[in-house]
């Protein structure tokens, strides 16, 4: 409705708070935004590195699983790294309680001990990736295990102990999620992941790769149909004319948008300064989940029109509505939703609408 008929692209999902670093980070390394892992790789790993996600409690089937996974082979070896001890920790081998924000500097130091103990894969390195050379440089810069447990306030014996882990496990999946994508440097961060992956030929096989589980409810299946700003369906750019035009032709929408709209921080400063009038916010809760939530509540009470679309009645948002429409919740709504192994899943509804709720696309 919004890109392919209203025709603008200040739309903005979910995956924006979410994912949009992972997004970044693949696209740069693969092209595309892609994930190369899928559910049984983490059962069939006998190294699992899980980075910056309390695991237990933000991804509890996928915990439940692993855990499963691990009695059935003791062998498994799981590793945190996570500033805090968390729930996940009780089920790890290792628990490298690294400083915040040292998690590049801790991968990058591991690309570089994996050079210098020749643990690359140096045939998968020349037939399929570019631009290692420049990448190799960079770790040889972070320097020795002595510096890399200075920097990331760890010992140096653990540092040590993880490194030798991963250089001689070749069924090693590395999950990664909030801890890595909610910084100022997550792209960065999220990369040096997939750098030690590339570089070791660990991907695209069996109990191998790089895996970032996502953040919040089908935000997959929002950048799929082009919920982004500053992208098309089927992950297509506005960058490319043919892909506006196939995306144009697909739906039949003549008044396409033929350009990125605002993103989602950038859209409430355009409400601010009142180049926005108009906002219609849909099971988010943004004057408590963006940044500088404050302002974000003064733009939303100054704004001619705002419209929320939600299953609560109150939250700090609706609080703010002009026009507060009721619609159905997770086991109410029937439709597909996409996972963080991008498997699209058929939901059928659970229990009948509570009241007027309608669902999102009716409304």
């Amino acid at each position: 409705l919004m890109k392919g008929y209203i025709g603008s692209a200040n739309i903005d999902t979910n995956s924006r708070l979410c994912m949009s670093t992972a997004v970044a980070a693949h696209k740069r390394a693969f092209g595309a935004d892609a994930v190369p892992v899928c559910y049984e790789d983490i059962e069939a790993a006998d190294l699992v590195v899980i980075v910056g996600s309390n695991y237990a409690w933000a991804h509890p089937v996928l915990y439940q699983r692993l855990m499963a996974a691990k009695n059935a082979r003791p062998d498994m070896q799981i590793v945190v790294v996570d500033p805090r001890r968390t729930a996940t920790c009780d089920m790890a081998d290792l628990h490298l309680a690294i400083a915040p924000g040292s998690d590049a500097y801790l991968f990058n130091g591991l690309l570089h001990y994996l050079r210098r103990e020749d643990a690359i894969n140096l045939s998968f390195v020349e037939a399929h990736v570019e631009g290692f050379a420049a990448a190799f440089e960079a770790a040889r810069s972070v320097g020795s295990i002595p510096k890399v447990a200075q920097v990331c306030g760890v010992p140096e014996s653990e540092v040590s102990e993880f490194f030798r882990l991963f250089a001689r496990t070749e069924r090693t999946v590395t999950i990664f999620s909030q801890g890595i994508n909610q910084s100022s440097s997550g792209v960065d961060k999220a990369n040096a992941i997939i750098n030690v992956h590339l570089a070791t030929g660990r991907i695209g096989k069996l109990g191998m790769g790089p895996f970032s589980v996502t953040g919040q409810p089908n935000a997959m299946g929002g950048r799929e149909v082009g919920g982004l700003a500053n992208q098309l369906a089927a992950h297509l750019d506005f960058s490319d004319a043919a892909s506006i035009n196939l995306v144009e032709r697909f739906w039949n929408a003549p008044n396409i948008a033929q350009a990125p709209g605002l993103k989602a921080v950038d859209m409430f400063q355009a409400i601010a300064d009142k180049k926005i009038k108009a906002v219609w916010i849909m099971g988010t809760n943004p004057v408590v989940s963006l940044p500088d939530a404050d302002k974000v509540r003064a733009a939303l009470l100054d704004c001619v029109l705002v419209v929320v679309s939600d299953c609560v009645e109150h939250t700090d948002t609706t609080a703010c509505a002009d026009i507060l429409l009721p619609a159905q919740g997770w086991g109410e709504k029937d439709g597909t939703v996409t996972n963080s192994e991008r498997r699209i899943s058929r939901q059928r509804s659970l229990l009948s609408a509570a009241g007027e709720a309608k669902s999102d696309w009716w409304i």
